[in-house]
């Protein structure tokens, strides 16, 4: 048995083996609870589901690796929309062409790295904490979305955007093959660039980092940075896939994704987890959502359930380390 899990934490890593347990178990119980779960339909609702929840997911990792936390990745990622829309409605509306929408994109991009910016900034040279200065720039994006718009959407997109949020490529989602990209690259950079190590290094200890020589400060900016350029993609991918934006889409997606990273072996403090247990945990919580909705229940009923999950994930977690205390 030792040999066994020892092979396994070989080949997948021993933060893997949570979400793959977690995922068997909703395969299983959902596959005898409703006979339409285990179907093309629902993998294929997932498929299509999955995407802006999973980039929103991947902005809030960074942050968490360093010990920190970004509670506005929603509503820049809504900000980072409206810019789009903004642009697009600027250059003629369901007319506008493909250079209107690369600039638009673009723009949206910048106006996520700017958000993240600002918050690193603050963060890295004042010290405050991240939660409370994510915290302020949450409450200011949202009240100068609801003042730009008046609480209202902006729609009317040009057609060439759908295939974004709905179109397949030999069978394969684009917002998922974007996803997918987006997960590549993430684990790339953490695992294997300068900047991973030093975000790593500190998540651990920050003063540590800091007299081995890593400029802390930058590398914290960066961090908030590139969160808010995966929250704009999130944003843009939005945007095409309900085919219109406003400040409030999304709002349930920060639970999700601290409980994904949480269910994906992220330590809340920082300093240790991977990319792909989360990928691993988002597939899980996307599921559990689309078998509770073959079950009748509602959207409140499955937040519920996701804000319970949280609670044991950190209960279970507390139970195995001291379990391996004991052991020790």
């Amino acid at each position: 048995m030792n040999a066994l899990a020892a092979r396994f934490n070989a080949i997948f890593g021993a933060d893997m083996a949570g979400p793959l347990a977690a995922l068997a178990a909703v395969l299983v119980v959902f596959g005898f609870a409703s006979p339409h779960f285990l179907t093309g339909a629902t993998f294929g609702s997932v498929a299509f589901q999955l995407p802006e929840l999973g980039v929103l997911t991947l902005a809030m990792l960074m942050p968490i690796l360093t010990g920190g936390l970004n509670l506005a990745i929603t509503f820049t990622a809504n900000i980072a929309g409206l810019t789009l829309a903004w642009t697009l409605q600027a250059n003629g509306g369901i007319d506008a062409g493909p250079g209107a929408f690369l600039i638009g994109s673009a723009l949206a991009v910048a106006v996520g790295a700017a958000s993240g910016l600002v918050m690193g900034l603050v963060i890295a040279f004042t010290r405050a904490h991240p939660i409370l200065v994510s915290l302020s720039m949450m409450i200011f994006l949202r009240g100068l979305g609801e003042f730009l718009t008046r609480g209202g959407d902006i729609s009317g997109f040009p057609t060439f955007i759908a295939p974004i949020g709905h179109g397949s490529i030999l069978g394969i989602p684009v917002p998922l093959l974007i996803l997918i990209a987006c997960v590549i690259a993430s684990h790339i950079l953490l695992s294997r660039s300068k900047l991973g190590f030093s975000t790593y290094m500190i998540g651990s200890n920050i003063e540590s980092a800091r007299y081995s020589g890593i400029n802390t400060r930058k590398v914290l900016v960066l961090v908030y940075m590139l969160s808010g350029v995966m929250a704009a993609v999130a944003g843009i991918i939005m945007l095409a896939r309900f085919n219109s934006v406003r400040v409030g889409h999304g709002e349930s997606y920060l639970l999700i994704t601290v409980l994904a990273c949480f269910l994906g072996g992220i330590n809340p403090f920082g300093g240790f987890g991977r990319v792909l247990p989360v990928f691993v945990a988002l597939i899980v919580l996307q599921l559990l959502s689309s078998g509770l909705n073959l079950l009748g229940a509602n959207q409140h009923l499955t937040t519920a359930v996701w804000g319970i999950l949280l609670i044991v994930v950190m209960v279970l977690r507390w139970f195995s380390a001291k379990f391996i205390r004991i052991v020790k």
